[in-house]
């Protein structure tokens, strides 16, 4: 593993620019539970961006937006591309999607996965074990306070050692985050990961403004007034229940700015929105970067 590991390190170096060329890395090699088929829609993966020659030794899992419909490589790729350039080694997770037909909890198993699969193998990757974050915009933030709100500390009897890895994120930052599934959700993301008629049990089990406790990690929240797809009342709900917890949290509402807009800028981010510089500013306070 580590010879090879030595390889991807040196052909990272030679394509930093390109690193979304690299090979995306199989959850489950033998398939993932509950799969449908056997197509690329049914196999989630992560794929590795290596930071060139600045590693903090931080890790962040990035899910994608689109709707639990399809994923938004400015999402993902681009925010990979981002905290490469400040020390942060990422994994963009492709999860399973309801236009697909799966629905929860596919989702959060992927996600839950995703993380047990980068602490599993935190050594070969130079990455600390105890400071792996998740990171999430739209329906992916909504995954990543899923999965902020609903992990486990792993099975140590099983017999695949990515299974005994506690799923807990050491962090989170969600943008523009879709969280409840309630009065402020957006109907699109709820129907795709609940299906048309969901059991109000379940609204309420992935409603995660209801599901923090003072166990949930730290985390970075933004959003902005302007926002009519994912009402900002999602961030400004979860910031309660955080405060009430007494879990810190970073909360920045922006006046100006719609949906989906990301870092609003391309490789290399000479000039990112300013929720970028928060975000830094923050992630230094966590150790995430120097």
């Amino acid at each position: 593993m580590k010879a090879s590991f030595a390889a991807v390190i040196l052909i990272s170096s030679l394509t930093f620019t390109h690193a979304e060329m690299q090979k995306p890395i199989l959850l489950w090699p033998e398939g993932a539970p509950g799969a449908l088929g056997t197509s690329s829609n049914d196999i989630p993966t992560l794929t590795p961006y290596l930071c060139e020659s600045n590693a903090t030794g931080a890790a962040m899992v990035i899910c994608p937006g689109g709707g639990y419909a399809h994923l938004a490589p400015h999402e993902g790729n681009d925010y990979a591309l981002w905290l490469n350039q400040h020390g942060v080694t990422c994994f963009v997770l492709k999860y399973r999607l309801g236009s697909s037909g799966y629905h929860h909890p596919a989702m959060l198993n992927d996600a839950a996965r995703a993380v047990r699969w980068v602490r599993a193998h935190a050594d070969d990757y130079k990455i600390d074990a105890h400071r792996i974050g998740i990171m999430g915009s739209s329906a992916g933030g909504h995954l990543a306070s899923t999965l902020l709100t609903h992990f486990d500390a792993g099975d140590t009897n099983s017999a695949d050692a990515v299974e005994r890895q506690s799923s807990r994120p050491n962090l989170g930052i969600l943008c523009y985050a879709v969280i409840s599934m309630g009065e402020f959700t957006h109907k699109g993301s709820r129907e795709n990961l609940l299906g048309k008629t969901p059991d109000p049990e379940l609204v309420k089990l992935l409603s995660n403004e209801l599901q923090v406790t003072p166990n949930t990690p730290p985390c970075f929240l933004w959003t902005t007034f302007e926002d009519k797809t994912v009402p900002m009342e999602n961030t400004l709900l979860f910031a309660e229940a955080l405060r009430k917890n007494h879990v810190p949290f970073d909360l920045h509402v922006y006046q100006k700015g719609g949906h989906g807009m990301g870092l609003k800028d391309k490789f290399p981010f000479a000039n990112p929105h300013p929720w970028a510089g928060d975000c830094l500013f923050w992630l230094k306070a966590q150790n995430f970067v120097n």
